[in-house]
This record gives structure tokens, sequence and C-alpha cells, in this order.
């Protein structure tokens, strides 16, 4: 048996007889060793000690929120792979891909290829967004004039966006050129 299994196995064996009334109204004093090393231990006390004691050993709550982070990044790398992979297109008005496009027709384009279903618009895409005011590789930059939303790329990192910006101008990265800007994460 391991060190920490007969701990608790020790701990769970020796447990001081208590009064009936502070069964009733335990004190604090209860839960706490007493002179001869006995105590009262709850088995969520236990884990938390062998935690503590073997702090690699990773929790079920620590496993879904690093799988949770690892399939954010994953989705991340491929809205990131999926935009690039239109670098080059030609803008046009209306287009919504795969060969020319507008801003919000990009945008709607990449996520759609990671699952994630956009409105049409720059405007309608901004509503269904979470704002966030430190953005991410991957959240949607919304560019705002007079206070209506008038272009939409998706955040590349280090004040640059991905986009389909105007007639004569393919997809590309360009860095931000503003600072009427606001930043949306796509649930």
């Amino acid at each position: 048996m391991s060190t920490i299994a007969s701990r608790a196995a020790a701990r769970l064996l020796v447990v001081p007889v208590l009064a009936s009334a502070s069964l009733l109204s335990p004190s604090p004093a209860a839960h706490a060793d007493d002179d001869t090393g006995s105590s009262l231990v709850l088995p969520a006390e236990i884990a938390k000690d062998e935690a503590a004691e073997h702090p690699h050993h990773a929790t079920d709550g620590d496993k879904t929120k690093e799988q949770a982070e690892e399939k954010a990044q994953k989705r991340v790398d491929k809205v990131m792979s999926t935009v690039r992979s239109r670098a080059g297109k030609p803008y046009s008005y209306g287009a919504a891909g795969p060969n020319a496009f507008d801003c919000s027709g990009l945008v709607q384009w990449v996520y759609r290829h990671v699952g994630k279903n956009l409105p049409r618009t720059s405007g309608a895409q901004a509503g269904a967004t979470q704002r966030v005011r430190n953005p991410r590789v991957g959240d949607l930059v919304f560019f705002t004039s007079g206070g209506r939303v008038y272009h939409v790329g998706i955040y590349a990192g280090n004040h640059t966006l991905w986009h389909a910006s105007r007639p004569g101008v393919p997809v590309r990265r360009d860095r931000i050129w503003t600072s009427s800007v606001f930043y949306g994460h796509v649930r």
C-alpha cells in the first residue's frame, strides 16, 4: 500500500469519540489534529492532501479545463489555416467564397469550415459574437464609423488581421490601421 493510501486509511480508522453535543454543533477543533495525531478527516480533505503531496497528478477538473483549452486551440489553428488558404483570392462585393470574397463573406466562409455558423453581414456578425477587450488570434475585428460596423476581419495577432478589404486588393494579412475597432469572440 502506498504511503498516501496508508495515511488516508489510518486517518479514517482513528476517529476520536465525540460527545453527542459536539456532533450536533461541531467546533473547528473537531476537525483539527489533536495531540494523539488522530483527526476526523473528510474524503475531500484527503484528496486535497494527496493533490498537495503529488501536484503532478491532474484532477478531473484540471483535465476537463485542459481538454477545453486544447479543443479551443485546435479551432484557432483551423481558423487561421483556413483563412490563410484564401490568401490572394479576389475581393468581390457580396461574394462569400470559395474563390472570391467580401469582408463578411470571408469571415462567414472561414467559420463555416470550423463548424460555426455566422450571419452574412459584418453588423450581424458583431451581434453574434461576445465582445472582448483583449483579442486572441481567431477573434473578429470590427471596424466602426459613426456608430455602425462597416468592416470585419479575423484577428491574426500583433495588431494584424486577415481580411478581404476592397476591390482590386486580394484577401491578405494587414496591420490594423485605426483605433475605431472592437473585438468579438465567436462562441
